[in-house]
């Protein structure tokens, strides 16, 4: 095997920000910032998602809106669409 090719495979600290839940595991991750765990400094990379705040693995439903996607458009951008109403009694 050729030497100096393959990148550092080290201990990483791992931290889900949702859930404040920190995994320690084997990485290739380079990291600049670092972290003291149990004792010890480890390189530190923050998670904005993981399996301890995913809802496929929690099991929580996120809430959805009753209204359709299309009523929720119109809801939100329907004044800036068509004619105005004066323009539209105007030329009636």
């Amino acid at each position: 095997m050729r030497k100096d090719i393959h990148p550092d495979y080290q201990e990483v600290l791992f931290h889900d920000t949702n859930a404040d839940v920190f995994f320690l595991t084997r990485s290739t991750a380079k990291t600049k910032a670092t972290r003291e765990y149990e004792g010890k400094e480890y390189p530190y990379y923050p998670l904005d998602i993981s399996s301890a705040s995913h809802p496929f693995y929690t099991g929580e439903q996120r809430k959805t809106s009753t209204e359709g996607r299309v009523a929720s458009f119109n809801k939100r951008f329907g004044a800036f669409g068509g004619r105005s109403k004066k323009a539209a009694d105007s030329a009636e």
